[in-house]
């Protein structure tokens, strides 16, 4: 039988898909591939919402960013599914989804964990985005780029600032994590 969403779920979920959003706006620009907060909200929205309802709110995220409103890094609209950087925001919905799943069983859990739940979110985040960065720039709208500039502009220069994240996440979902499980 499935479970209704309750109304401070759908507030939660809410939440999360407007801090993502002004997450996209708190960014450092780096060449390629800007660093952003969304990381820390869409692990976040997966630590403390669950695989499911966290992946919801990430979705819900993407979906109004491409029906037009300028919620992502670099506004909004459908067009948006041909920017390179788009995989990223797909790897947003996997990861929390993993990193929720990971850590929906509360007992034992402990910061290590946390942080293994998030780097795994990380990874998913990463891999998806290289991927699909590397397929559109080269098959989809001719800007070829090579491995070697995608594994340095796509990961090396913004990798440690979200490795950060994930530590501050895992923190931060410690403390929070028991409360609103209480709710």
């Amino acid at each position: 039988m499935k479970k209704k969403i309750t109304t401070q779920e759908m507030t939660l979920c809410a939440l999360f898909t407007v801090l993502t959003a002004v997450g996209a706006f708190i960014k450092i620009p780096i060449p390629v591939v800007p660093f952003t907060l969304q990381i820390l909200f869409t692990m976040m929205a997966g630590l403390l919402l669950g695989g499911k309802l966290g992946a919801l709110s990430v979705g819900l995220y993407a979906i109004l960013g491409l029906v037009g409103l300028p919620v992502f890094a670099d506004g909004g609209g459908f067009w948006y599914i041909l920017k390179p950087s788009f995989g990223y925001i797909l790897g947003f919905i996997a990861g929390s989804y993993v990193t929720g799943k990971m850590t929906e069983k509360t007992e034992h859990l402990t910061f290590g964990k946390i942080l293994t739940a998030n780097f795994a979110g990380l990874t998913i985040v990463y891999v998806m985005g290289m991927i699909y960065y590397y397929i559109i720039s080269n098959f989809i709208i001719d800007a070829p780029i090579g491995l070697w500039p995608l594994f340095l502009y796509c990961f090396l220069l913004v990798v440690p600032g979200d490795i950060f994240l994930c530590f501050l996440a895992a923190g931060l979902a410690r403390r929070l994590k028991p409360v609103i499980a209480g709710m």
